[in-house]
């Protein structure tokens, strides 16, 4: 049990989980028969498993010289064959059930998790670290609805949606521990910009994604829509002007705003 507890621990799960129940929501939007939808559940699990665990594997040595105690690896609760062996597991698991989706589904899905591979064996310290989120979030709408029999595309406002909604998850994900990646070399666009300006940006882009989540969808646009675009206008603005962590706050909840919408919308 402690070693399956410090897997989950070093799976990164609240990322995990969040974006896998995401993945069942948006199936459940898209129409997917109940099976189809535990598949593409399960495969998208899977996947940011594989994403969590290479994450701490490869950032071990960081991890040990800052004294990151939330990390299993790094604190000796797990150890790094146990969680090889789970990360060769995780892949092989991702991929069948990937292509059990079908082809287009499998490709949308590599894309997502090859995203964030691509993020965690270097371009998280590069100024394009934005990049692999924006990829992995703007293209997972498209896994449910290529999913479908026959393929279909998302709307396009979903994947732009997606895709905003990433960059800002990944200035909020990173403002936390700016020092202990600039102590250990991790130097990715937050990093350059510092704090202060990192919040203003994650502010800025998480608020576009709720005015494309708003007004992008055909039709009038329902009352409660414009409401939720002013009050994460007047939260964004808010925020600016103060010190400390407030945007940071205001990100989070604009993001979560953001991820509502995107749902009520779609349907």
């Amino acid at each position: 049990m402690r070693t399956v507890l410090a897997l989950v621990r070093a799976s990164h799960a609240p990322p995990t989980v969040v974006v896998t129940a995401l993945a069942v929501l948006l199936a459940v939007e898209a129409g997917l028969a109940p099976a189809r939808t535990l598949l593409v559940g399960l495969a998208v699990l899977t996947g940011q498993l594989t994403i969590g665990w290479s994450n701490d594997l490869l950032d071990a040595g960081r991890d040990r010289a800052v004294g990151r105690a939330d990390k299993p690896l790094a604190t000796g609760d797990l150890g790094t064959r146990t969680l090889r062996s789970a990360l060769a597991v995780a892949v092989v698991a991702s991929l069948a059930l990937s292509l059990a989706l079908g082809w287009w589904a499998a490709l949308a899905h590599l894309l997502v998790v090859g995203s964030g591979w691509a993020y965690n064996l270097g371009l998280k310290s590069t100024v394009l670290s934005w990049a692999p989120y924006a990829l992995a979030f703007g293209a997972l709408p498209a896994v449910p609805w290529l999913a479908l029999d026959p393929p279909a595309l998302p709307p396009w406002w979903m994947l732009a949606v997606g895709a905003l909604l990433g960059v800002g998850a990944h200035v909020v994900n990173v403002l936390p521990d700016l020092a202990d990646d600039d102590a250990t070399g991790v130097r990715g666009l937050p990093h350059r910009l510092g704090a202060r300006v990192a919040g203003v940006l994650a502010v800025a882009v998480l608020l576009a994604g709720t005015a494309v989540a708003v007004l992008g969808p055909a039709g009038p646009v329902p009352a409660w829509g414009w409401l939720v675009l002013a009050a994460a206008g007047v939260l964004a603005v808010g925020s600016l002007g103060r010190p400390g962590r407030a945007p940071f706050h205001a990100a989070l909840v604009i993001a979560l705003a953001n991820v509502v919408v995107l749902l009520v919308r779609a349907g």
